[in-house]
């Protein structure tokens, strides 16, 4: 199977050699792939990619995740990633307002036995996050939605997050549009002022990999 690039770094055969060098999808993993490109063709580059979803397993994996949060689901892949990564009795929250898009993930997260582990909840999400306990402990959040409320998004979640906790956050080179001086849309005006707050947000330290359209990492000091 030939894998579709979700990086403008990547040609499709660099994207296929990353995926089996890699722990690759399974069986569930790519019933969901293909059932989002069956479904919702014209959007499913927003799934995030096969070699990325491999790291945020490993990444919750390696921190002993126990309560996640993710917010922007979409078909479920990043969160079927997370939940097979968490700790034992770990839990991931969910945020969308999908029921049509989180309907497949569901479907999935049964397939893959992990669906006890996941709580949705299909609602405006910085209302999610706010309704939260305010000594909510989170040890890992991944933010891939709106890219204008991303800081409201990151706030709210870093005023919960455990020392040493992560947030993870998608699409932050925005198929390389960051360093393009023509691109002036709302999107990429808001992402670069995102990742200029998290560069200078001496609360974190931060990193953005090269991963799939760009992914920030920042450890919460």
């Amino acid at each position: 199977m030939s894998t579709e690039p979700k990086s403008f770094f990547l040609t499709a055969p660099i994207a296929d050699y990353l995926v089996a060098h890699a722990t690759p999808p399974d069986d569930v993993q790519q019933w969901l792939i293909d059932e989002t490109r069956a479904k919702v063709p014209e959007l499913s580059i927003m799934q995030i990619a096969p070699e990325q979803g491999a790291f945020m397993t490993l990444l919750t994996n390696l921190i002993g995740a126990r309560k996640a949060v993710e917010v922007g689901t979409f078909t479920g892949y990043s969160a079927l990633c997370i939940a097979r990564g968490l700790a034992p009795g770990g839990r991931l929250l969910c945020c969308d307002v999908s029921e049509e898009w989180t309907a497949i993930g569901r479907e999935a997260w049964t397939r893959a036995g992990v669906a006890d582990r996941i709580d949705l909840r299909i609602a405006p999400a910085i209302e999610t996050l706010r309704a939260l306990p305010p000594d909510t402990a989170i040890d890992l959040a991944f933010i891939d939605a709106d890219k204008v409320s991303y800081p409201q998004y990151y706030e709210e979640l870093l005023a919960r997050l455990q020392p040493n906790g992560v947030i993870l956050v998608d699409n932050t080179l925005w198929m390389g549009a960051v360093v393009d001086d023509q691109a002036r849309d709302d999107d990429t005006n808001a992402i670069r002022a995102f990742n200029d707050m998290v560069a200078a947000d001496d609360r974190v330290e931060s990193v953005i990999l090269t991963v799939g359209d760009g992914l920030t990492l920042a450890r919460k000091r």
